[in-house]
């Protein structure tokens, strides 16, 4: 039987929750899904493995099982909009990225099943979420939380354009001190090859609003990475580390300034 999770303890103050690369379906909802949407095409594909050096360097990790097709994670479940205004695909997606149906009509989820789905696969990623980051608090006094994405660096559905690569989100300041955020941002933008933008399309899902509390000791940053700046975006099953290389050398560097601007914060001096 597939765990909702998986999880492994570190030294450091610092979190690093993966959402959204899971690619597990429970059958009955499989059944159900389109032949696209079985493929599970939307998977932040490969992010646990461009963390792997996060376990080694002290950070505890958090990383879904299940497909976000199942429930999304870093959405609210109240169903409220993170970008009003702008096309999301919600708490119990019913698109792909590419505008394909997930299921055939009248066969959606209902009210029913999506409480029942938030009780087995949200809830427990999220408690488990929320301990963690209590017990990081307990310990050192302060916490960061570090919530790791990728997404086709073009998706016509839900923007314009290409996304610039490190596309850091901290709920436009509300979840990150601007000193940390700026730091962090000048890491990604002198990074040779790759582009930065700071709280621009992605400023952070419900996770990181939610959690990020820098008055509580709690830091909270969203980083959405374009899946070009690592892997080939056509070939979803291939894993290169060697191309992947560089841009896990950027957020080794970004999860130090973190904790460390993250340190001085909480010690009252400046990040």
């Amino acid at each position: 039987m597939t765990r909702v999770y998986e999880f492994s303890e570190g030294s450091l103050p610092l979190l690093v929750s993966i959402p959204h690369a899971g690619t597990a379906l429970p059958e009955p909802i499989a059944r159900r899904l389109s032949p696209p949407a079985r493929a599970v095409p939307d998977t932040d594909w490969h992010v646990e493995k461009l963390y792997a050096f996060a376990s080694a360097m002290g950070a505890s990790v958090l990383k879904a099982n299940f497909s976000r097709y199942v429930v999304d994670l870093n959405r609210p479940t109240d169903g409220g909009l993170l970008y009003p205004g702008q096309r999301e695909t919600g708490l119990c997606p019913l698109i792909t990225f590419r505008d394909e149906p997930l299921y055939a009509p009248g066969d959606e989820p209902g009210t029913a099943e999506i409480a029942a789905r938030v009780e087995a696969y949200w809830k427990p990623y999220h408690d488990k979420l929320a301990a963690t980051l209590a017990a990081l608090k307990a310990r050192h006094g302060f916490a960061v939380l570090w919530d790791a994405h990728s997404i086709r660096a073009e998706v016509p559905v839900l923007f314009e354009g290409r996304l610039p690569d490190f596309n850091l989100g901290t709920g436009g300041g509300t979840a990150c001190p601007a000193e940390i955020a700026e730091a962090l941002l000048a890491v990604a933008a002198r990074a040779e090859g790759f582009t930065a933008v700071l709280d621009g399309r992605f400023k952070g899902g419900y996770i990181t609003r939610h959690y990020g509390r820098p008055e509580e000791g709690i830091i909270a940053v969203q980083l959405e990475l374009a899946q070009s700046a690592y892997m080939e975006q056509n070939r979803p099953s291939l894993w290169d580390a060697d191309r992947a290389e560089p841009a896990r050398a950027v957020i080794e560097q970004l999860l130090r300034v973190a904790v460390e601007g993250a340190r001085r914060f909480a010690g009252g001096g400046t990040a």
